[in-house]
């Protein structure tokens, strides 16, 4: 059988060839419009990287995990997520097509594995566009109290006592869906724009609080490990302390790699560049420019960023909702808190964009191969979007962001994008054995040593989180291996066209 043909297999594995998935992308009525370039997909990637990670969770782990050592958590999640942005920068120059890790664990590992994948980032898109348009609220509304002006309390949210509705989180999902149902490049001009602001935001807090940084803060900066008071209890405490069975603690090295896992939410993004593969113009080129720029750009001032605030405040002190304002605050500088306010707010709004869109190209993938129903796979016939799929879960997350208190879902955002990571390593490692003549134009360095480091290092974070994150994450991956043999297995346009050759 030639490396083109379609695999009559009809089993749970049966993989689709990197040629049938490109030929897909050329129907008209499933086609994207190609319109990216490598700036794009750079100021893509900033633009969802720098958001709730670096702007709220510096502030909760330098507090509770880590202290001035938070900038080795960065470092650490940063390593974790350079070793896994080679692996998706291979898949996406040599297979460039909407769906990201789905579309490429369907090219190497098969259709089971590729719908886990699939149902896994669903969730995680969605749960992270939602928590982010809370987030957003959060800071939109403490601007216009700043300003003497207030919002009906009822709708200012669940978080707020006596709200029932955050409007202003529900608005922000709603005007982001027309924005992609109009058109991949509006968005990434407006993008642009934020991105400006928010990077600016971020130099600000750079350059002006090295002038307010006080060594004695720094010391120590590994806090030896303590147990908290009261305790970790059962399934608060990471997976790898339960499994080892030594007393949970906060702090010490075991810290920086909990900080890591927690901040390792701030580096959710250049995955999302690879959904954006099949709308570029050069994926080849362009792709492996875009995510690897992105994070090397990200991993840098996050690191400056968390060693600047940890030394103009002592750890210990630092505000868990907004410590880069509350740090201006407590020098004396409130100007500057009110500047990082605005920067966050405005620069949390290409975070939800940039997940939306992750989400909806995901799920437009997923059902032009049949394995959601193929309604959702018909693009619009002038703006070129997948327009069903963007308008139907921009409604879903816009009232699960109104409606929904959402406490410590960064975790769980966070177990599905790691869960992404080991399988697009593992996919390196087959594709390379299963189709060494594909074309690379860019080839992930030490294969296999690499990708297995990959997945040992994601595998190490996965398991300082905690087990309570992990049974949840058991219980979605259940439900979608159940809606995959209800529904997906039986209406795969693979699986159809093997039983063709067949009969």
């Amino acid at each position: 059988m030639s490396t083109d043909q379609k695999s009559p297999d009809p089993g749970l594995f049966r993989t689709k060839t990197v040629e049938q998935s490109i030929r897909d992308t050329e129907e008209p009525e499933h086609a994207l419009k190609k319109s990216l370039s490598a700036w794009d997909l750079t100021v893509f990637g900033v633009g969802v990287i720098i958001g709730t990670g670096i702007f709220v969770l510096t502030g909760k782990v330098a507090k509770e995990n880590a202290g001035p050592a938070t900038a080795l958590a960065f470092v650490v999640a940063g390593v974790v997520c350079a070793l896994a942005a080679l692996c998706y920068a291979e898949f996406a120059s040599t297979v460039p097509v909407a769906g990201s890790a789905y579309t490429f664990a369907y090219a190497s590992l098969g259709e089971l594995v590729a719908w886990i994948i699939g149902w896994d980032l669903v969730l995680e898109f969605a749960l992270g566009t939602a928590v982010v348009a809370v987030g957003w609220s959060g800071y939109v509304r403490s601007l216009i109290d700043n300003a003497g002006w207030h919002l009906p309390a009822v709708l200012e949210g669940p978080d707020v006592p006596g709200g029932t509705f955050d409007i202003l989180a529900f608005l922000l999902v709603l005007v982001l869906t027309v924005i992609l149902v109009v058109g991949m490049k509006l968005s990434a001009r407006i993008t642009a724009i934020v991105v400006a602001i928010k990077v600016t935001v971020v130099m600000i807090v750079i350059i002006a609080g090295l002038f307010f940084i006080v060594g004695d803060n720094y010391k120590p900066f590994i806090p030896p490990s303590q147990v908290p008071p009261g305790g970790i209890s059962g399934w608060d405490a990471p997976l790898v302390q339960l499994l080892f069975g030594y007393e949970p603690s906060n702090f010490g090295v075991m810290g920086i790699f909990t900080a890591a896992s927690v901040v390792f939410f701030a580096f959710i993004g250049f995955d999302v560049v690879a959904t954006a593969a099949e709308e570029t113009k050069n994926p080849q080129r362009d792709m492996p420019r875009g995510i690897i720029g992105s994070l090397l750009i990200c991993t840098v001032l996050y690191v400056a960023v968390s060693i600047v605030v940890t030394g103009m405040q002592h750890y210990s002190q630092l505000s868990v909702s907004a410590p880069l304002a509350d740090a201006f605050k407590s020098v004396g500088h409130p100007f500057y808190a009110g500047i990082i306010s605005f920067g966050a707010a405005v620069g949390l709004t290409t975070v939800c964009l940039i997940l939306l869109l992750g989400q909806t190209r995901v799920f437009f993938a997923m059902s032009r191969d049949g394995l959601l129903p193929r309604f959702f796979s018909i693009t619009h016939p002038r703006f070129r979007t997948p327009y069903r799929p963007t308008i139907l879960l921009g409604v879903i997350i816009a009232i699960v962001a109104g409606f929904t208190s959402i406490n410590e879902l960064a975790t769980l955002v966070n177990i599905g994008t790691l869960f992404a990571f080991v399988l697009v390593a593992i996919g390196v490692i087959v594709l390379r054995r299963t189709r060494p003549d594909l074309p690379r134009s860019f080839r992930t360095p030490w294969v296999p040593m690499l990708p297995i480091v990959s997945v040992a290092a994601t595998v190490w974070l996965m398991l300082n989180l905690p087990g309570e994150t992990w049974f949840r994450f058991a219980v979605w991956m259940v439900i979608g291996v159940a809606v995959y043999f209800l529904y997906g297995r039986r209406h795969s346009r693979l699986g159809k066209e093997g039983r063709d050759a067949r009969f």
